[in-house]
């Protein structure tokens, strides 16, 4: 499955002593949703045959959001494939430079690499932290995130504050 968050999930279960299957089933849990990323653009692709099987695999949250961004069928169309074709070729030349490299440089903290994953989060939200609201909402996260950290297993702090972003949105509507 050509899915980041669900490689992600694989690896993290596993690590965390996890079963291969518990993995497994995580991951492809999480990678449903691409589905319904499916059923948006299948008539937007509209492709046929062996293609078809190509395109399935390059379903993902990138793709789709660069396929519907798009005015026209033909921007889009073109969106989801450079952007497909680019993320597989590039997700996969990183995933092999990163298991060679793991024999030069057995500790990524040692460079800072560890930071990276919340730093290219950070540059993908900061646009959407412009007015007041999403501002604090990010703060009070980030907050409550770590006041809880110390004290639940890994993971649950992002599972908390979800269940309260959720709650407030719920509230506020």
């Amino acid at each position: 499955m050509f899915t980041g968050a669900s490689q992600f999930a694989f690896v993290g279960v596993i690590g965390a002593g996890g079963s291969p299957w518990a993995g497994a089933a995580t991951a492809a849990l999480l990678g449903t949703r691409n589905a319904l990323y499916g059923l948006r653009l299948a008539s937007l692709l509209s492709v046929r045959g062996p293609r078809r099987l190509v395109a399935s695999q390059l379903v993902i949250d990138e793709t789709t959001a660069m396929a519907i961004a798009r005015d026209q069928p033909d921007l889009s169309r073109f969106a989801f494939w450079a952007t497909g074709v680019a993320l597989f070729s590039l997700w996969n030349l990183g995933t092999l430079i990163g298991a060679l490299a793991t024999h030069a440089l057995p500790d990524p903290k040692v460079l800072g690499f560890d930071a990276a994953p919340p730093a290219a989060f950070l540059a993908l939200l900061a646009p959407r932290l412009r007015a007041r609201e999403p501002l604090a909402i990010a703060f009070a996260a980030a907050l409550v995130a770590l006041i809880a950290l110390p004290f639940v297993p890994a993971g649950v702090p992002l599972l908390i504050v979800a269940v309260i972003v959720v709650l407030y949105g719920v509230r506020s509507r």
